[in-house]
């Protein structure tokens, strides 16, 4: 992948002026529209918008300088290490008690069955005992962001997240340690992680802000816990013609001036089909009429949300002389 700082052509240290400049000049250049038909130009361009679109947003770009190609993983990578500094004491897991000269300790009732919880039998001998037992953690739950259309949010959809694989470590048996030394392979880590592809299935009627967890696809536990989830955080891109409020969506739908004067039926667009809607006469600019059913599905539940239509009373560009004289009939009318 090319560095994102040589595709705009700055240094890394450049400003964001600076980088905003050498955006600006290079989109110009290689548009589409200015060279209609290059399918170079064309790659270009997007190569030019994708790197300002990561080198633009602060947090990306502060990922991107530490990782590199594999920034968008970071979170993970970082959850990974978060986790390896929550080990107690660096003993791979495993809590551990010290109890030093028990004869100091005073009448504390039955010792045996105090310190067999640390010890097991026969541990109330005098002197240092000290025993590990393991302590296992479930692993953290992993974000990511999906967008979808509001197509995909109606019929639900499918969609392959690449991601990182937090496997136990094959050389260490994921210890972090052989023989006493860091492990080479994993850095201490006990994990390795690999990209790899995993298809989640997105359910019909999710919004913005919607979160769809996938169990046991987070990072793995410690010392034997169980992984943690993969999180989709859903938002859904903005229709050109639907509003979206709930479950309930929103539309104008344009009506001629003689039907809304003198009732008829016009055609309304639904994100399945197209009904025939009746306008009664004298149908006011503005009206709304509710088409029942006929909006988002219920995420998790039955049912659907409503359509609410909304007139939008569409007058003549231009009139013949017949069609004048009408109104002008009409305005002398009164009307």
């Amino acid at each position: 992948m090319a560095d994102l700082y040589a595709t705009l052509g700055v240094k890394r240290d450049a400003s964001d002026k600076e980088l905003r400049a050498a955006y600006r000049r290079l989109a110009r250049r290689y548009h589409p529209d200015v060279n209609p038909g290059d399918k170079e130009a064309e790659s270009k361009f997007k190569e030019i918008n994708a790197a300002y679109e990561v080198l633009s947003d602060p947090e990306k770009r502060r990922k991107y300088d530490k990782y590199g190609d594999q920034w968008e993983y970071a979170d993970q990578i970082e959850e990974a290490r978060r986790q390896r500094g929550a080990r107690f004491g660096g003993n791979g897991g495993f809590q551990t008690f010290e109890v030093n000269d028990l004869g100091d300790l005073g009448d504390l009732g039955d010792l045996g069955s105090v310190f067999s919880q640390f010890f097991g039998r026969g541990g109330g001998g005098a002197g240092t005992r000290t025993r590990t037992r393991p302590f296992s953690r479930r692993g953290a739950d992993v974000e990511q962001p999906v967008e979808v259309t509001l197509e995909e949010a109606y019929h639900g959809t499918t969609r392959t997240i690449e991601m990182l694989s937090h496997d136990a470590c094959p050389t260490c048996g994921g210890s972090g340690e052989i023989a006493g030394a860091t492990c080479h392979t994993c850095e201490g880590d006990g994990v390795v992680a690999r990209p790899r592809r995993l298809e989640v299935k997105i359910p019909p009627g999710v919004a913005t802000g919607s979160r769809v967890r996938v169990a046991g696809e987070g990072p793995p536990g410690i010392a034997g816990g169980a992984k943690g989830d993969l999180i989709l955080s859903i938002r859904v891109r903005p229709h050109h013609r639907f509003e979206r409020r709930g479950d309930d969506l929103y539309e104008d739908i344009d009506v001629p001036l003689t039907v809304a004067v003198l009732g008829g039926e016009v055609e309304v667009q639904t994100l399945t089909a197209k009904v025939m809607l009746k306008i009664p006469p004298l149908t006011q600019n503005g009206r709304v009429f509710k088409l029942t059913g006929l909006g988002m599905p219920r995420l998790g539940r039955e049912g659907k949300g409503d359509l609410h239509a909304r007139v939008r009373v569409r007058l003549p560009r231009q009139l013949n002389d017949r069609q004048r004289a009408l109104f002008e009939e009409l305005r002398a009318s009164g009307l």
